[in-house]
């Protein structure tokens, strides 16, 4: 019995002492498992402005760190949490027609107070009824 943990005990040594060191592996993003990466300084529609919070009636600026580019316009739209560009993703025409006319609508009508500067990230706004 002692002998038979002997041996599997030598065999576990065996395998982590043949394993690649942390610096021998390839690096990670040569192996191509990054997805995104946005650029510094991308720039997106509406101004860098979440197309959800705009539907919703409020300016949330982003960074662009968390992006959604249509395959059909390549119109780069950029969003607060993974919530809000997951919610895009669902019906992006629609979505980007709406988020357009209410752009439009904000900007015209100029600043108004009660409209939020920041959402949490995480949180997705309630929409109107009518964008739903």
């Amino acid at each position: 019995m002692i002998a038979g943990a002997l041996v599997v005990a030598l065999a576990s040594t065996l395998a982590f002492a043949t394993e690649q060191t942390m610096g021998a592996r390839p690096h990670a993003t040569e192996l191509g498992i990054w997805k995104s990466f946005s650029a510094k300084g991308l720039h997106g529609e509406f101004n860098n402005y979440d197309p959800v919070g705009l539907m919703a009636g409020d300016l949330i600026h982003t960074d662009c760190s968390i992006n959604y580019t249509d395959a059909d316009t390549h119109k780069t739209y950029c969003f607060n949490s993974a919530t809000s560009q997951v919610y895009f993703a669902n019906w992006p025409k629609t979505y980007a027609e709406k988020a357009a006319a209410a752009y439009q609508e904000i900007m015209e009508s100029g600043p108004r107070f009660g409209v939020s500067a920041v959402v949490s990230h995480g949180s997705l706004p309630q929409l109107p009824p009518n964008c739903a």
